[in-house]
């Protein structure tokens, strides 16, 4: 198929190296020098959203935030009639309502996991439409970047949201958790190596696994796999949505957004862990 594929960043690249086997991919990003990992190995650049999408059988989408979709996709009315569009960025349920709306060949596809998976096709993805034969079709189009297991389709754009979102929420708070417990521990003169053995079997040792190169000092935070900027951002869109307070998610947005105030916004997320001291 001759697919668009819209915004190449940290994420984005990844999904789109799994299609360049089969596939020819035209890729497109707002700052251009970030499409040369792709087209270093194959892919065509385009100079525009317009150009890319021109003779596209698929369009797939990797955006920063719906605000991000409005301006590059949905006010220049950017999909042809009839191709699909695979939507892959983070947003709200109501958000995905309004693309749906807007675009009758939407398809959210959002993907849950970092680059590590997304570089082994191990990602979590959700497929939402209420078009059966399109769902079908996707759920085949982004299997080269999912774990077999984690692939789910749903009957609507807005659950396959929401089934992102809450990925998200868990991941903040179990964050903050994680931070909590080290400055916990801390208070007892434990290092913070034997905290993290501590939490191996407790509901934390998920996050403390993952983080722990980060934490031990093995791993910086420059450059990570997931910015402290895009879970930030994902957190505000879930205390925007929600229609309850939400103060667990609040205390990791605190803590994410004191990191974006010390410079650290792209930094990997963990910096609100390891630099939770200043």
């Amino acid at each position: 198929m001759k697919i668009a594929f819209l915004g190449t960043g940290r994420m984005g690249t990844e999904l789109a190296r799994h299609l360049l086997p089969n596939h020819e991919v035209t890729v497109w990003n707002r700052t251009p020098s970030r499409t040369r990992t792709l087209t270093d190995l194959g892919a065509q650049a385009a100079d525009s959203p317009q150009a890319a999408v021109a003779e596209a059988t698929i369009i797939i989408s990797s955006l920063f935030g719906p605000d991000t979709v409005r301006d590059v996709i949905i006010s220049p009315q950017l999909i042809p009639a009839g191709v699909t569009w695979v939507d892959t960025t983070t947003v709200s349920p109501a958000d995905a309502e309004e693309f749906a709306a807007a675009v009758d060949s939407y398809v959210h596809a959002p993907v849950v996991g970092t680059l590590g998976p997304a570089r082994k096709g191990m990602l979590g993805v959700y497929v939402g439409t209420s078009d059966p034969a399109r769902r079908n079709q996707v759920l085949e189009i982004v299997s080269p970047w999912a774990d077999p297991q984690r692939l789910k389709g749903v009957d609507s754009a807005a659950k396959a949201a929401a089934a992102k979102l809450l990925a998200n929420l868990a991941l903040a708070i179990s964050a903050e958790g994680l931070r909590e417990a080290l400055d916990l521990g801390s208070s007892f003169h434990l290092t913070d190596s034997e905290i993290l053995t501590m939490l191996d079997s407790t509901g934390l040792a998920f996050i403390s696994i993952m983080k722990a190169p980060f934490v031990l000092g093995e791993r910086s935070t420059e450059g990570g796999d997931f910015s402290t900027n895009a879970i930030a951002k994902d957190a505000r869109l879930m205390v925007q949505s929600s229609k309850h307070e939400l103060p667990a998610l609040e205390a990791a947005l605190r803590s994410l957004s004191e990191q974006q105030k010390a410079g650290r916004g792209e930094d990997d997320f963990s910096a609100m862990i390891c630099h939770r001291r200043g």
